[in-house]
């Protein structure tokens, strides 16, 4: 069984919006939160992070990449398809902005807890090329794996928090059984269109998305896209029961 979490959106002028799963850290540990969003102009100025990580994936529809940069000299283009996970750990200052003008990046920021001995590491970057992300094909489902694995595909980023992230994408009438392991939660944000999670619909609009809380078994996720293409983010991770600063 699943519970349903509230999606909040949030928008900075004309060149910001995102719709963020924020305030629910305690039913999606070991995550904080996600915003899935759409920037087309620099918004936020370079700002810090300590105590967990901050990740950015952007979406293979991305009209142009993300210039990261950080206080440890990072300077890289993250682009679309790829996934650039900052280790803040003791502190990390940094700033992403939309690479070409006019542009507009479509992307998840997320932001991952770390457990408690590894809160006060040494920032570090983990970076993973859009050619370089595992790819499953199955009849009518296409499933990027930039973080954890699937099937019989591994990410080769080994994270400081032992989570998965898939990226799935459905034709219409198509089905995806995902299996969860003992002890992990997990749960599905909606890209675009409608995805049936376990027999409900969830739109990307409607500002909702179900969360699976661990459980001592393991289980399967069943997503269908019975309304025409959908897309949805799967996560997936054991709970670290502890709180980022």
């Amino acid at each position: 069984m699943f519970v349903i979490a509230p999606l909040q959106r949030a928008n900075h002028g004309s060149h910001f919006r995102a719709c963020g799963l924020r305030g629910v850290a305690a039913l999606i540990d070991p995550f904080i939160g996600v915003d899935h969003a759409w920037m087309s102009a620099p918004t936020f100025p370079p700002h810090p992070h300590a105590g967990m990580s901050a990740v950015s994936y952007l979406f293979l529809d991305s009209e142009t990449g993300i210039d990261n940069r950080d206080n440890i000299g990072t300077r890289n283009l993250i682009r679309p398809g790829g996934l650039h996970w900052t280790t803040a750990g003791r502190g990390i200052v940094h700033e992403e902005v939309p690479a070409e003008t006019g542009k507009t990046v479509h992307s998840l920021q997320i932001f991952v807890d770390l457990p408690p001995e590894r809160r006060n590491v040494e920032p570090f970057p983990l970076m993973l090329e859009p050619q370089d992300v595992p790819v499953v094909q199955l009849p009518g489902v296409k499933v990027r794996v930039p973080i954890g694995s699937f099937a019989d595909m591994r990410s080769p980023l080994t994270p400081p928090t032992n989570v998965t992230m898939l990226d799935i994408s459905l034709e219409e009438g198509a089905e995806l059984v995902v299996p969860i392991e003992a002890g992990h939660a997990a749960f599905v944000m909606p890209i675009f269109g409608t995805a049936s999670v376990d027999g409900q619909d969830f739109d990307h609009n409607d500002l909702r998305l179900p969360v699976f809380p661990a459980e001592q078994a393991p289980r399967a996720i069943i997503l269908q896209a019975p309304h025409g293409c959908a897309k949805a983010m799967l996560f997936s991770g054991r709970p670290l029961h502890s709180t980022a600063t």
